[in-house]
This record gives structure tokens, sequence and C-alpha cells, in this order.
């Protein structure tokens, strides 16, 4: 790693340090690299233990209601009856009645057996089922009971349920899973309140299946929609301010007079004719006309207070805004950074989830109260779920706060670079590179401190759903209360440790002392940093409606005329999310930028004051504005 050839990090932290954008790299907060290093090496350790005790084999290839192991020859357990066998030739897991499963629970009520292949087709009788384990050799009731058994009376105890349903043609990890969905709808009633009624998800299904290119188009045309406009909305931020904060200031005066116009014709009409029982109602709706409408006043009045005040800021954030188009075109693979964030996610919650399950099977084998057998670990090695799930926040956190670092380490490279055509060929591989090699424990500090916020506010509302209804209003509202303020916190701490990594992009210092200065200067720049986080938060969010609203009516058009089915509400819904999501992720690094731009600036205007020497690095768009302000 380049921490070895770091020898100015105590300079470096120094209240007194000499300000060098972007040099004298160091290593930043080492000792929380390697605390997740060893974080990391317990994952792998539980992945591996759960693998060692046989778990892989029992997940892949599915195991019988007595441990035996499908597609294997099994070792006897102890105490356990019908363990012990052949099972070499039933590859796959049979359920005698496939709709009693609890999956809330990961426990199997129906009993589970090994059988040589799935029913493929529905079995009404116990002579269909005689006849197809005599016809395909593979026997779908108990072990103890032979095929020519199948018809007699103790047979409907150890066959499975009537009718059997029919298997699908591909066994889900060895397992024959029935095609009919309905068998599982009491688990999916709780998120699907229609999904009884078979018509109706039928056609929904078959119109998605329907209108599969078409579904595809629309996203791809969100997408493109998504990238046009980070291109264009540089150009029309100025006019998209303006028109929202004259907007605002209309909607506000116009409330206001309305609600002074409805208190003076409550005043003037007569009151002779109103009978003595609604006096009173009439003049308590005109003492509260009257209030509202002087905090209407007051609150317009303050509102166009602020924003002359704030007339500059905004036009402030209209620059950042025309800056971190340039930044896009000058740095086109930042728009690709959700992408990979979102792969590296999906590969990580793929083995999280796969060691989960891992750790579903593993442990000694024990009787449950039906006398079917569990795995089920003893000692302190039932606590790895815990750290598991701790694995599972503090590692994703871990990724985004990469993404964050990233682009902060491009940004900054490109604000600090007098001369773009020096710029380095590939700045956002460039900034990859100083994080792996000097800023990994810095962005593993942040992730822990937002995973230490995060894991207490998923307890509480884990508490809050098991009581409820239970529990006395004071100790709801106390709940309540609780995961609001632990939900803001974490806003918070995620707003800082963002402009902490641009502060140690900037000028490598570790994660305590860059999120203090970048306190320090979004305490100074208040007014701008209101102003950039509601009216530039506020047009990117016009954006994301744009894209939906754009995609959402292509969609309609589209699904119109499309004559194969009559219901294409679930494509659209499927549409339009996808469409928020994509313009959202777009959008959020567009976000992302003009943070980091804006504290870039205000960095800039600390240290230098465009004397010879002390020359400014900013755009000559924010060299105007700072000059104006």
């Amino acid at each position: 790693m380049g921490c070895c050839n770091s020898a100015s990090s105590a300079a470096a932290q120094s209240s007194k340090r000499e300000w060098k954008p972007l040099e004298d790299r160091s290593c930043t907060d080492l000792p929380w690299l390697l605390i997740f290093l060893l974080f990391c090496i317990g994952m792998g350790f539980i992945c591996g233990f759960s693998v060692a005790t046989g778990a892989a084999a029992r997940l892949v290839s599915g195991y019988d209601s007595y441990g035996n192991i499908c597609g294997q020859k099994n070792a006897e357990l102890e105490s356990i009856p019908n363990s012990g066998m052949d099972h070499t030739h039933r590859k796959y897991v049979f359920f005698l009645d496939p709709c009693n499963l609890d999956l809330i629970n990961r426990k199997i009520k129906s009993e589970a057996l090994c059988v040589a292949a799935c029913p493929r087709q529905e079995l009404k009788t116990l002579s269909d089922v005689q006849k197809f384990a005599e016809t395909n050799g593979s026997a779908l009731c108990h072990y103890q009971l032979k095929p020519s058994e199948y018809t007699s009376a103790k047979a409907s105890s150890l066959c499975p349920k009537l009718p059997v349903p029919a298997s699908a043609p591909i066994p889900f990890f060895h397992r024959c899973a029935p095609v009919n969905i309905s068998c599982y709808a009491k688990f999916a009633e709780a998120l699907i309140t229609f999904v009884s009624d078979n018509s109706v998800l039928h056609r929904l299904i078959s119109g998605v299946m329907a209108s599969k290119e078409i579904i595809l188009g629309l996203c791809l045309l969100s997408l493109v929609l998504s990238m046009i406009l980070m291109v264009i909305i540089r150009y029309i931020s100025r006019v998209l301010v303006w028109i929202v904060t004259i907007l605002v200031i209309l909607g506000s005066l116009g409330g206001t007079g309305v609600l002074w116009w409805l208190y003076a014709k409550q005043r003037k009409s007569p009151k002779e004719s109103i009978i003595p029982e609604q006096l009173q109602i009439a003049e308590d709706n005109l003492r509260a006309l009257l209030i509202y409408a002087i905090s209407a006043t007051v609150f317009t009045v303050i509102l166009f207070l602020i924003m002359l005040f704030m007339r500059k800021r905004i036009a402030l954030t209209i620059a950042l805004f025309h800056v971190a188009g340039k930044v896009f075109i000058h740095l086109p693979l930042l728009v690709f950074q959700p992408f990979w964030t979102f792969f590296a996610l999906v590969l990580f919650w793929a083995y999280w989830i796969m060691t989960l399950l891992f750790l579903g099977t593993t442990g000694s084998a024990v009787k449950n109260d039906r006398g079917f057998v569990e795995f089920k670990v003893s000692g302190p090695l039932q606590y790895m779920w815990w750290y598991h799930v701790v694995g599972l926040i503090w590692i994703s956190e871990f990724i985004l706060a990469c993404q964050q670092m990233t682009v902060a380490g491009a940004v900054v490279t490109y604000y600090f670079t007098r001369d773009k055509r020096n710029l380095p060929f590939t700045p956002i591989l460039a900034s990859v590179n100083r994080l792996v090699r000097y800023h990994l424990g810095t962005v593993a500090k942040g992730s822990f401190i937002i995973t230490l916020v995060k894991i207490p506010r998923m307890i509480l509302m884990y508490i809050h759903s098991q009581l409820k209804g239970k529990e006395n209003a004071c100790a709801r509202c106390v709940l309540k209360s609780c995961i609001c303020c632990l939900w803001c916190l974490e806003k918070c701490l995620n707003y800082l440790n963002q402009n902490a990594y641009t502060a140690t992009a900037i000028n490598s210092t570790n994660f305590c002392t860059s999120a203090k200065d970048a306190f320090v200067i979004l305490v100074e720049n208040a007014l701008r940093v209101a102003a950039i986080n509601t009216v530039g938060d506020f047009m990117l969010f016009l954006g994301k409606v744009l894209i939906v609203c754009s995609t959402g009516l292509a969609g309609i058009m589209l699904l119109n005329y499309q004559q194969d089915y009559t219901v294409w509400v679930l494509p659209l819904i499927i549409v339009c999310l996808f469409a928020f999501l994509v313009a959202h992720c777009f959008l959020s690094i567009y976000e992302m930028v003009v943070d980091v731009l804006f504290l870039c600036f205000a960095i800039d205007t600390k240290y230098n004051d465009g004397s010879p020497g002390r020359e400014f690095y900013m755009d000559k768009v924010l060299m105007v504005r700072e000059q104006i302000i």
C-alpha cells in the first residue's frame, strides 16, 4: 500500500498546517482499516464454518425430515429413526404437504422425503401416486410403505396430501416446488391482498409477460431521459430556480390575500339572521380566520425577507449547478458510478444471503416437537446471526461510502486542477487508487458510525412492530420519538460524513479532523448550505418527477395500443418505479457533485483571496458569483 511512503502525517494533523490540496497524501485512520479487515475475516469465518459443518450440502442438495441429505449416502444419526439411509438415486426433496411450510420461522411443518423424480403433472388420487411410482421409480409416500401398499387403508397418513400439485420442470435447489402459486397464497396475503383471486393475478402476470418488450424499452427510455436531463439541467437551472422562487412567493401572497378576504367577508356578513346557537360558532370561526391570516402574513413577510436576503445565495446555487454540468462533461464516467456501486452491493448481498441460508442449515441435528430433524447451533456460536446482521449493515454502508469518496476524489481533482487539460486520463480511476492506497480506514470509520446509529433504530422498529396494539399510548409515543430522532441523526451524520470524505480527499486528514473542518465550514456558510439543500434538492426532485411522468405517459400511449391483454396497471407501475429509481440514482450523483463543489468552493474562498500567489481555483462562473456576494 501507499502508506509506507507517507512521512508528513504529523504535519497534516496540526491546526497550523499549510493548505496544499491534493498534495502530501498520507494514510488516514489506519487502525480502523485493520479493525474492518478483522471484521471481514470474521464474516469469512462464519461462511467457512457453515460450509465445513455440512450446511452447504444440506442447502444445495436438500435433506429429508430425518436428517438424510438427498443424492448421497448418509451416516446414521444417534437416536434419530430413518437416518443413515442411502439416497444416492433420490436426488430431490419432496414435501408431503407443500402448502404447510412455516417460512417465517424457517421450520418445515410438512414431512419431507427424498425422491428420485418430482411429479410433472397433478396426481389426484392414490392410484395416480402408485402409477407414478411404478412408472418413474419415484416413491412419493413414506419410506416404510411400498408402492404396492399405496392404495391400502394406512396409506392415507403416510402419503402426500391429495391432490399432489405438479412441480416445476427445474427443481429449486433440488426441491420439488409446486407450479400452482396459489399454494403459497397465505404467505403473500400480507403483501398482496388480491392474491387469492387467481384470475386477477393471472391477468396481471400475463400482462407483464405480454408487454416485456415494451417494459424493457420504457426502462431504457427512462435511462436515456435521465442522462439527457443531467446534461441540460445546467442550462435550465437558472430559469427553473427563479420560476420556483417566484411561484413560492406568489403562492404565499395569494394564500395570505385569500385568508384576509375571507376574514373581511365573514366580519361584514350580517349577524341578525344567525340563530343564537350558531352565533358562538361563527365568532370562533372568525377568530380562527384572523389567527390564520395573521400567521400567514407573518410567514409571507419572513419568507419574502429570506428570499431577498438569500437571492445571492440562490445565484450561487445556480452557478454550482452550471459548474456541475461541466464536471460531467469532463468526467462522463461519473454517470456510471451508481451501476458499479449497485453491482458491488448485489454481489455482497448475494454472498450474505447465501451465508444466511448456510447458517439456517448448520449445527447439530435435534428433534422438533413433530419428531422431525432440525439443525441448530448451540453455545457461543449461536450468536453468529447477530454478527452476520451487523456485517450486512456495516459492509453495505462501507460500499456506499466508497462511492461517495470516489466521487468526491474525482470532483476535487477537477476543481483543484487549474488547467483542465492537465487532468489525469481517468480521474475516477485515480480517485479509486487514492481511496484504496490511503483512505479505506476513513471510509470504514465513517460507515461504522452510521452503523452504530442504524442498528438501534432497526431494533426499536422491530420492538415497535412486535408490540403494536399491546403497549400503552405513552410507550408508543416514546418509541416513535426515539425512532424519529435516530432517523434524523442518521440523515445528519450521512450528510456530515459525505462532507468529511470531501475534506479527506482535499487535505488527506483523518476522519475526525475532516469532519470537524467540514462542520466548521458548513456552519460558517449556513445560509448558502440552506439555499443549496432547499432550492437545489427541490430542483432535482422536479427532475425526478419529470422523468417519471414522461416515462409513464409514454407507457400509457404504448400499452394502450397493446390488445393482447386488458390489465396493464402492473406493467405501468413497474415502469414508473424503475424510472424513479433510475432518475434517483443519476440525480443523486448530480446532487453529490454539487455538494462536493460547494465544499471545495468554501474551502477555496477560506484559504485564498485572489491575490498573487493565492489565486482562486474556482471556475469563472463561481468567481463572478463570489465577487457579487
